[in-house]
């Protein structure tokens, strides 16, 4: 009974399966004959399995190279090769054959006018170019239509702003100033730079770059901007920010300063990789708030230049917001702005409006010494609230920052401007300084390392003293923060 049914088992499924089988022989049916007739067939004819990988790669290839959209890269011609060669007595005459470029002859970074008929242009350049070379550099406006106006040209006056601290490249801004306006009217055009090398790098070659460096469509220009009050009366123009910042740092500086400056007051800060993403967490209220604008500079990086680029950045600043601000300060997030309690920054500026650029005297305090009351709470206190011990040393020169009124400037640098249309003072005792805590916006970690119980100190055969100065503002700075931007950077970390 059990094989009969094993049997009826068998059929039942062989007759479902009909179909399959009908197919499967079929198949085997075509092989068989397939290989009965290739054994027929010339040798010529025969292929193998490495035949058949060949057929599908060669066919993969050229439908890859179909659907390609990027054309091949177009090769540029090799120099002409000269060999040493045999000439008159003997005398052999040796060839050198030069090969790539040392560096560029203009890296653009801006291009903004200064004023109907005058324009700035920031770049960088190959610093041997400059310094052994003689470049020059020639400007002309193209009109938007030049049927109805004609193009415009003048010498392009190059400054160099980073006195001599450049490396592979170093910093120029070209001033370009036409006999007249251009672009007036709202006809638009375009300004262009032609930077020559005069033979600077190789004495057998003048190469000259057309650069188009400003761009203006008809309609865009607003002549009102060179004659309109500024949108702020305070504009600070940071340096290139990097590395791993102190958040907390930041955070404390920011609210000071936005305090001292006021509700007309804006700050340009540029990252060259210090803005990473706790830093970016300060920064997020205040450019809410409208107080801070960003720039990521951070391609500056493939120039060799000084101190990531920053002669470059601060002149961009200067001329990208020269109009929009009635005093511009230069000077960095580890140093502190300070005016006497009687006075305000406006009370200060306003008794320095004589003057184009006035330069600020620095207070050097200490990055690592505390006092020693303040032992059991300084976690809880800000940087400039506990490092309270200023360098003493006296008759010493101590770097300066400064301000300027941006109209009046052609050029500036890092620590002062040398390209002004009127006077500079740098006699404002009494009247503005600095603290700087030198370091400490690179640290990451609690900065009082040394507590102190005297008002008088020699330490490494530096004297320092006891100024609570900054630590007096402190507790009116953070009640100023809480109110603009409320608790959400209470938990800020070092």
């Amino acid at each position: 009974m059990a094989k009969e049914k094993e049997k009826k088992m068998f059929v039942g499924l062989a007759w479902n399966c009909v179909a399959e089988l009908k197919f499967l022989i079929s198949a085997l049916l075509f092989v068989c004959s397939l290989a009965t007739v290739l054994q027929f067939l010339p040798s010529r004819f025969s292929f193998s399995p490495s035949d058949l990988r060949n057929c599908v790669s060669n066919v993969s290839t050229t439908t890859s190279i179909s659907n390609s959209t990027q054309p091949l890269p177009v090769l540029p011609s090799p120099p002409s090769f000269h060999q040493d060669e045999v000439v008159e007595n003997g005398i052999i005459k040796r060839n050198f054959n030069p090969y790539g470029a040392a560096a560029y002859n203009f890296v653009l970074m801006s291009a903004y006018r200064g004023g109907l008929n005058t324009f700035a242009v920031m770049g960088l350049s190959s610093k041997p170019l400059h310094v052994f070379g003689k470049p020059s550099y020639q400007c002309e406006w193209v009109p938007h239509n030049t049927t109805t106006s004609t193009t415009t040209t003048t010498v392009g006056h190059k400054i160099l702003t980073d006195w001599g601290y450049g490396r592979v490249y170093t910093v120029v801004v070209v001033n370009c100033t036409f006999p007249s306006s251009v672009g007036h009217g709202g006809s638009g055009g375009k300004l262009l730079l032609h930077a020559s090398t005069n033979g600077g790098g190789d004495r057998n070659s003048n190469v000259t770059d057309t650069i188009e460096a400003l761009s203006e469509s008809p309609g865009s220009l607003n002549p009102s901007i060179f004659t309109s009050r500024p949108k702020y009366d305070y504009l600070y123009c940071g340096s290139s920010l990097y590395g791993n910042l102190s958040p907390q740092r930041i955070r404390e500086w920011l609210a000071y300063h936005v305090r001292l400056f006021g509700e007309r007051s804006h700050f340009v800060i540029h990252d060259a990789g210090g803005a990473h993403p706790e830093v970016m967490e300060v920064l997020k209220p205040w450019m809410e708030k409208g107080y801070v604008t960003l720039h990521d500079i951070r391609e500056q990086e493939r120039f060799d230049g000084y101190y990531h680029n920053q002669f470059l950045v601060v002149n961009d600043c200067l001329h990208r917001y020269r109009f929009d601000a009635k005093w511009m300060f230069f000077f960095d997030v580890d140093e502190y702005i300070f005016v006497p309690p009687k006075s305000t920054i406006k009370s200060v500026t306003d008794s320095l409006l004589d003057f184009t650029q006035f330069t600020i005297e620095q207070m050097t305090m200490s990055s690592k010494l505390c006092y020693s009351d303040d032992a059991r709470k300084t976690y809880r206190k800000w940087g400039f609230e506990k490092l309270l011990y200023r360098d003493g040393k006296k008759g010493i020169r101590r770097d300066r920052k400064y301000a300027v009124q941006p109209q009046n400037v052609y050029a500036t640098g890092v620590h002062m401007s040398q390209n002004v249309a009127g006077n500079t003072t740098h006699k404002t005792e009494g009247r503005i300084k600095y603290f700087h805590y030198h370091g400490t916006i690179a640290q990451r970690k609690e900065p009082c390392r040394q507590l102190i119980n005297d008002i008088n100190i020699t330490i490494d055969e530096t004297p320092y003293v006891l100024d609570t100065t900054m630590s007096g503002v402190a507790g009116t700075v953070k009640r100023f923060e809480l109110k603009m931007i409320g608790p959400r950077l209470q938990r800020t970390r070092q």
